[in-house]
């Protein structure tokens, strides 16, 4: 009796549930459909009717870049050039004329031709402006056009450039080159070997495994694995790493979905190289994704001393899925989260404020979560380092200075009027650093604080309701002070530009293969983390 109860009662409720399953999945479909059918036939009117002639390419290319622009900047769209690149990038293969290159709006910017490639073997230089490739104007080029440098090696490329306001042609030939995910690996002292991991492609575990089986070999028994400026990559790299480190069937990394196959956990597959070397990760604020699996895992497993600033905050999943024409899109389908449960992602882009941003969770409202060892940490977006370095974190003005280019504008200005010999005496000077304020001066740099933009808005309010009279001298003063915070800010960031400067006027002189040299002997982070591994009670009470 009991049993046949329970089926006239499971049975209906069951076929409820499939019901409404099934409903909701009909009326999403039809309205997918329709708003497809909507956006069809207006498509189709405005091409036919519009007074003047319309390019269907570009207008549907606006139109999907448009729709993507609400939801996060990850989820992308790809034709067929954009797929190649990406395949590139993965694989640590590339084509091309050797050099990293920034897209602007009307040329091409030289940032670091690569050592003994082509473009350094041409005469290029960081800084010089790539404004034709052969016949064809950069300005004039729809799409990216770093794409038109790449080709099949031992082809020949003409490209004008200017440069201190000269304009020059090469002839380039082009070759194949092979991007380093470990560009340098070396030992820093006689004990302490060191590991620059750049990006996450295919061979990101295998050379970082390589690197640290050369180093022990040299001596090492204690290691500084640099991610700073990783961008991230390859999730099952991010795990092979991790994987060198700790023992095999180990959680490193969840992945949590609205659609259920997306809910994945990823463990560590294979016995792991070394779990006992003491271990210093060195992670900033452009530390991201694959970066932040790493360093977060093996924070939460207390595995390694997590040092410098707080990464990027990059959790969000992306998948590919191929379409027509040899296109793909790229679609966030997840959200990473580290083994004590921390997510990743810092920026809310279903949540944005009133002017349209996403927002940012504030500090009062982080969960705090357990390390292996029952040490707190903490969500709130990115991987908050076990020691923090102050000089890591960029201020709002230096991220302004950064953004204008104008620390790389200024190194380019000191090369070509400058000469320096001697890589590990190098420094910015006082007297550098004077010149480059008269350099921002005569730039034009201005940069407006979130402070200052709520103080005018507020103003403007004031006005219309007819209430400046009364706040008139308060908004005065408020104004001057923030034009006094402006005026010193520089300064107060002096210790953290002049190390900018520092990195980027060397690369022009020794390449970022100098750079590297340079860090082991003088960057504060590096310090900071042989200071911590040379004193083991002070690395075990970090992890304790």
């Amino acid at each position: 009796m009991k049993k046949l109860l329970h089926k006239k009662i499971v049975l209906p409720v069951l076929a409820t549930v499939i019901f409404f399953s099934t409903t909701a999945f009909k009326n999403d479909f039809f309205e997918i459909a329709k708003q497809i059918e909507i956006f069809t036939t207006m498509f189709k009117e405005l091409n036919m009717n519009y007074v003047d002639e319309t390019n269907p390419g570009e207008l549907m290319d606006t139109a999907i870049k448009s729709m993507l622009d609400d939801l996060d900047p990850y989820t992308q769209f790809y034709n067929e050039q954009d797929v190649e690149s990406a395949r590139i990038n993965n694989a640590g293969d590339y084509t091309g004329i050797g050099a990293k290159v920034l897209t602007l709006k009307d040329k091409l910017v030289i940032v670091e031709p690569y050592k003994n490639y082509a473009a350094d073997k041409a005469g290029l230089k960081a800084g010089d402006e790539i404004i034709k490739v052969d016949n064809v104007l950069v300005s004039d080029f729809k799409d990216d056009a770093a794409n038109l440098l790449q080709g099949a090696a031992g082809t020949e490329v003409n490209v004008t450039y200017k440069r201190q306001g000269k304009t020059n042609t090469v002839k380039i030939i082009r070759e194949s080159l092979e991007i380093k995910a470990v560009p340098h690996y070396s030992m820093v002292d006689d004990k302490t070997g060191y590991i620059v991991l750049r990006k996450f492609n295919e061979k990101a575990s295998a050379e970082t495994l390589g690197a640290l089986r050369a180093l022990k070999n040299q001596g090492a028994t204690q290691l500084i694995l640099d991610l700073r400026g990783n961008p991230g990559g390859l999730l099952n790299e991010a795990v092979n790493v991790t994987n060198i480190f700790i023992p095999k069937n180990q959680l490193v990394v969840t992945t949590k979905s609205k659609v259920k196959k997306y809910n994945k956990t990823y463990y560590t597959k294979r016995d792991a190289i070394d779990t006992e070397i003491p271990l210093v990760v060195l992670i900033d604020g452009s530390s991201a994704s694959a970066s932040e699996i790493v360093s977060g895992a093996l924070q939460d497993v207390d595995r390694a001393v997590v040092v410098g600033s707080r990464s990027f905050g990059k959790g969000l999943v992306q998948r590919p899925k191929p379409l027509t024409y040899g296109t793909q899109m790229k679609i966030t389908i997840s959200r990473y989260y580290t083994p004590s449960g921390r997510c990743i992602q810092a920026l809310d882009y279903w949540n944005r404020d009133e002017n349209g941003k996403a927002t940012r969770t504030k500090k009062e409202n982080y969960n705090a979560f357990k390390t292996k060892n029952g040490r707190d940490v903490f969500d709130g977006g990115g991987v908050q380092p076990d020691v923090e370095i102050e000089l890591s974190k960029q201020t709002p003005i230096t991220r302004a200075i950064l953004n204008e280019n104008l620390v790389f504008n200024y190194a380019t200005e000191y090369y070509f009027n400058n000469s320096v010999d001697d890589l590990k005496g190098f420094e910015v000077t006082d007297s550098n650093f004077k010149n480059f304020k008269k350099y921002l001066k005569t730039s034009n740099f201005n940069f407006e604080t979130k402070t200052e933009k709520a103080l005018s808005e507020a103003m403007t309010i004031a006005e219309e309701e007819e209430l400046e009279g009364v706040i008139n001298s308060e908004y005065h003063n408020l104004s001057a002070a923030l034009q006094a915070y402006k005026s010193n800010a520089i300064d107060d960031n002096k210790a953290q530009l002049k190390s900018l400067l520092t990195d980027e006027i060397i690369k022009r002189y020794f390449y970022s293969e100098g750079l590297y040299d340079y860090y082991t002997s003088n960057n504060p982070e590096i310090k900071k983390a042989l200071g911590i591994l040379n004193n083991p009670a002070q690395y075990a009470s970090i992890l304790r």
